[in-house]
């Protein structure tokens, strides 16, 4: 629920601005990794949000428009398993800011272009307080109606980047499941506030939500070796804390890992030195992951539920619109 194309945000935009520069190799490359479906959400602020969100949705839709063949565009729950049946890609798109929402029918508008998820705050703003701000106000008025707005077109609400105050805030508030899509446990990475809390983990399980795990070093290890076993001891966490339907993966990484990343980039996203985890073959990880989880011991049950289905489930039940 939280998966890069690419995180060379140059070639993703040349291929959006020209879509024939997609080839056949780079679709084939994305196949090869055994995802199906991706969520390659990114971050607007400030003044430029709305515009900028607004481009980033009209770049999306030129490119799988221009690429039928290879990708399809997710707006609904059968989409997903369409995607997979079809052997394309399917891309759904979301927000990991929603400073977009100037009003509320903003929600209307981004809706209907095709927006089905929003990361409710990178950092602080006029919805509530983000995670690594040292004050956080918790939920606004303005926050609590766009939620219920969320609610009511049926768009999913996430709050990886939320502060802790504000996380909980929207767990009360919101009538459908709550999304965590990308982050890790915080009992086993302490000083991370982007990681949840114990307390964050149990209240999203009891909306009906799911949160997917990172693969970032920094927020999976909080000293000496990270690999695919400190990812799982995340993955088992949440099941003990909540069960197994209420976790899977957010891996926030593409498909090279992010250690190529500038460093104006990696301390945007709050991360110091080494980003990768050791040995994780980053084109194929779904496939490394899934063979750690054979090797704790989840059934064929769990380990499709962790490789997607409990965000499906999740979905269904957020993207059923009200009927009034």
């Amino acid at each position: 629920m939280l998966g890069l194309l690419t995180l060379d945000f140059p070639k993703l935009y040349g291929w959006q601005q020209a879509p024939e520069t997609f080839a056949k190799r780079d679709f084939y490359k994305l196949k090869e990794s055994g995802i199906t479906a991706f969520h390659p959400a990114v971050c607007y602020l400030g003044l430029t949000a709305y515009v900028e969100s607004l481009r980033d949705l009209q770049r999306w839709r030129r490119l799988i428009a221009a690429q039928p063949s290879y990708f399809t565009l997710i707006s609904g729950q059968a989409d997903l398993a369409q995607a997979k049946a079809s052997g394309k890609i399917g891309i759904l798109l979301g927000q990991q800011n929603s400073e977009h929402f100037r009003t509320i029918d903003d929600v209307d508008h981004f809706h209907a272009l095709g927006q089905r998820v929003s990361l409710l705050c990178y950092g602080t703003n006029r919805l509530g307080g983000g995670c690594n701000d040292s004050h956080d106000p918790g939920l606004s008025e303005f926050g609590a109606q766009v939620i219920a707005h969320m609610n009511r077109v049926g768009m999913a609400i996430d709050v990886a980047h939320c502060g802790d105050r504000t996380t909980l805030d929207a767990f009360s508030v919101s009538r459908r499941p709550v999304l965590i899509t990308h982050s890790n446990c915080r009992a086993l990475v302490p000083a991370r506030t982007r990681c949840k809390t114990d307390e964050a983990i149990r209240k999203m399980a009891a909306t009906g939500g799911v949160m997917g795990i990172s693969m970032i070093r920094g927020f999976v290890s909080a000293s000496g070796p990270s690999n695919v076993e400190s990812v799982l001891d995340h993955i088992d966490r949440v099941v003990r804390l909540a069960g197994v339907e209420h976790v899977g993966v957010g891996s926030d990484v593409d498909l090279e890992g992010r250690s190529r990343l500038s460093p104006a980039m990696l301390r945007r996203e709050h991360i110091l030195g080494n980003t990768d985890l050791d040995g994780l073959n980053y084109p194929k990880k779904v496939f490394d992951l899934t063979e750690g989880l054979v090797r704790r011991g989840y059934s064929d049950r769990d380990i499709a539920l962790i490789l997607g289905g409990n965000f499906q489930r999740a979905l269904s039940q957020i993207w059923t619109r009200d009927l009034d």
